[in-house]
């Protein structure tokens, strides 16, 4: 009889151990794309930084769910779009201005971190609809079935949103060129 107890107490703690090394791997590789495409959402550090522990506080607690590894980071986005839903029904926190988020690598030239900013803020003033998918794509580099799939979408929806971001991402850049041609000539 007490053999037995010990060997139920040996097994609960051998399960326990190797879920803590699953969540390990799960968060030391996914981590970063995570906090990225949460920055990306919600346009302020802070509350991407709640929202990515909160995903990864639920992560752990369904650890289990997960059967197939390789959709580990599909499982993590859809965790964090619902915790991101969440925080609007809870409470309705003030948004950032897209300038205030920096994730620029400090040793870039002048002139590129000037081209990366405008193409973050033209990227952050596409409406949802269309700048969700094209971050899921840009960021991730989810096909267009994969964006669907996360988006609860058709494919033909996100493919035209797709189309219509990059269009709206080309035009608002190529008036951002005239116009600083304008102002420097």
């Amino acid at each position: 009889m007490f053999s037995r107890k010990q060997n139920s107490q040996a097994s609960v703690s051998s399960d326990m151990a190797n879920k803590q090394k699953r969540y390990e791997v799960l968060v030391l590789a996914l981590h970063t794309d995570i906090f990225r495409y949460a920055c990306w959402l919600v346009k302020n550090k802070t509350v991407a930084e709640d929202i990515v522990q909160e995903t990864f506080l639920r992560a752990w607690k369904s650890l289990d769910s997960l059967k197939d590894e390789k959709a580990a980071k599909s499982w993590l986005i859809t965790i964090l779009r619902r915790e991101n839903a969440r925080r609007f029904e809870r409470k309705q926190f003030d948004l950032v201005d897209i300038d205030d988020v920096s994730v620029i690598d400090d040793q870039l030239s002048n002139e590129v971190e000037i081209e990366h900013r405008e193409l973050r803020a033209v990227m952050g003033s596409l409406s949802e609809e269309y700048r969700e998918p094209l971050m899921l794509q840009i960021i991730f580099g989810y096909s267009g079935d994969e964006i669907a799939e996360q988006l609860d979408l058709n494919k033909n929806t996100v493919m035209t949103r797709l189309f219509r971001a990059r269009n709206q991402v080309k035009e608002a850049l190529e008036k951002a060129n005239v116009n600083r041609g304008r102002e420097n000539g």
